[in-house]
């Protein structure tokens, strides 16, 4: 189990050691001018901090050499930031570091409860915190340390790795959990050989962009929609852009809106996760007139990200995979497809998570537990200004927190799907199906929501021969809270992928919601 974490540590290690090939231009910005500074990574501290920390944190001082060393390297600027607040790094830290125990690490986590409240509190306008960055790091050098007999600097200077970039091999050298080409069959459709499905678009892209790519679509601000049947010089040139990258055969150059024109619409809008209409709105242009050259960016992000998964999860008989950008679900049994369905994600303020767990139980009827945190942001203000609001809400007190009552209004629906993890995230049903109808769908407080919940518990259940679909509907519209454990657990994958090729080839780019591919692109491009 240690050498499967091992890629891990060494992919967040090098990305934050190299990232001072980026920095170096803000070296010499006195400390007066940091108001001017565009991105926390651009700010550099004070290096007396660290004695401070380390003073106010002495459980973690055996790695006081390793922090000086990464800063020293970093001329002291900060690595566990950018503009967003705690960068994707630092998340996928907190989750490793969260399920030590189940890599078979038993041990006390110092600080613990300090790093908890940093990650649960986390939001988009998070400032740089001198303490925060520190903490990180030191609980960097600690779970290294615990998972691989303390690795350090020097010995990660030591380790061949490749990336995905011109001029270099897509070979990687680290162990299970990343792909070695020569064991992966480069026509496999599961998770990993989506790398190689990546690497064949992104010759295509190079191909466009070696031709000079795709002009620019001009944006008639009086213009609020087209519609087929119209006619403007801008369809020409959507018409022409769609054909730059095969969503249409070929360019007739007219500008009236055809049928032809109305076909590549709808498969440009089903590989961009938009709305299946033919309606043309200005987002839609924009999007189009993303260049190629950040096209090839996107598709190099997402075949990184390829890297971090382990060859393991493409070997199960069932799993589950949600796509955040793609707001989508995904049903696999025996590497085929079976079920789909639309989802909601956690809004940019309480953002899902990326992470894998086996699914445990399915529970019908659920009560919904108010998290503490929701409790004391919402439910406790809601109370003082409506001493009703919890009658009003289906609610009551339990002990000392609140919960719903099971029914149709609760927040969680009839149905839940557990996968016990540190985040508490899990999948659910909700009566808020409307919001399944819109191309944005980020609202959730970080658990995710279900379109076809009765078609996943029924798909999940499938080879029980005590449940059909008629039962699963009874046990949701009546009676208790029931709790049904799985015979045979299935992996959940929370993934984040802004570019995904389907099995057809065709590649689909997906909103980056929560802005995590810049900084990624940034330390892939500048390492």
């Amino acid at each position: 189990m240690r050498k499967l974490l091992f890629p891990i540590i060494v992919i967040i290690f090098t990305i934050i050691l190299t990232t001072v090939s980026c920095k170096k231009k803000s070296e010499n910005i006195p400390a007066g001018n940091k108001e001017n500074i565009s991105s926390p990574e651009d700010m550099a501290f004070d290096s007396t901090h660290v004695e401070t920390f380390f003073g106010k944190h002495p459980k973690l001082e055996k790695y006081k050499p390793e922090v000086e060393s990464l800063y020293r390297k970093h001329q002291f600027h900060y690595v566990w930031f950018d503009k967003n607040g705690i960068n994707e790094f630092g998340n996928l830290l907190h989750n490793k570091i969260n399920n030590l125990a189940q890599e078979g690490v038993q041990t006390v986590i110092p600080y613990k409860e300090k790093l908890d409240e940093i990650y649960d509190d986390a939001d988009d306008n998070q400032k740089p915190n001198i303490d925060i960055e520190l903490l990180n790091s030191a609980l960097y050098f600690f779970y290294a340390d615990k998972v691989y007999h303390g690795l350090d600097a020097k010995k990660t200077n030591d380790i061949g790795w490749y990336l995905p970039r011109k001029k270099q091999s897509y070979v990687s050298y680290l162990d299970s959990l990343l792909i070695n080409p020569s064991l992966i069959n480069k026509d496999e459709k599961g998770v990993l050989g989506q790398y190689y499905l990546l690497k064949d678009v992104l010759q295509k892209y190079l191909q466009i962009e070696k031709k000079g790519g795709w002009k620019a679509i001009t944006v008639d601000p009086d213009v609020k929609s087209y519609k087929p049947g119209d006619s403007a010089a801008a369809i020409a040139q959507i018409r022409q852009r769609l054909f730059v990258t095969g969503d249409i055969t070929s360019d007739s150059k007219s500008a009236v809106y055809d049928s032809a024109l109305a076909t590549g619409i709808l498969k440009y809008k089903k590989r961009s996760g938009n709305t299946l209409n033919k309606t043309i709105l200005p987002e839609h242009i924009k999007d189009m007139n993303v260049t190629v050259a950040e096209r090839i960016k996107t598709i190099t992000v997402n075949m990184e990200r390829c890297r971090w998964i382990s060859n393991d999860i493409t070997k199960t008989k069932e799993l589950i995979v949600i796509n955040i950008p793609a707001y989508e679900l995904t049903f696999l049994r025996d590497g085929k497809s079976v079920l789909k369905s639309k989802v909601v994600v956690g809004k940019a303020l309480n953002k899902t998570v990326i992470f894998s767990a086996p699914m445990k139980y399915i529970v019908f009827r659920p009560y919904w537990n108010v998290p503490t945190s929701i409790l004391k942001k919402e439910i406790l203000p809601a109370i003082e200004k409506n001493p009703n609001y919890l009658a009003e809400h289906d609610m009551e007190w339990k002990d000392d927190y609140v919960r719903q009552k099971p029914g149709p209004e609760n927040s969680l629906g009839l149905v839940k799907f557990l996968f016990p993890n540190s985040n508490a995230i899990y999948l659910h049903d909700t009566p808020s199906k409307d919001l399944f109808n819109k191309e944005n769908r980020a609202f959730s407080h970080g658990c995710i929501r279900v379109a076809k919940p009765k078609e996943l518990a029924a798909m999940i259940m499938k080879n029980d021969k005590n449940w059909d679909l008629e039962k699963i509907e009874t046990a949701m519209n009546s009676g208790e809270e029931y709790w049904y454990t799985l015979k045979n657990k299935i992996p959940v994958y929370i993934g984040y992928f802004t570019a995904w090729v389907d099995t057809d080839g065709v590649v689909h780019f997906y909103e980056d919601v929560y802005d995590r591919d810049e900084t990624l692109a940034r330390l892939l491009y500048n390492r």
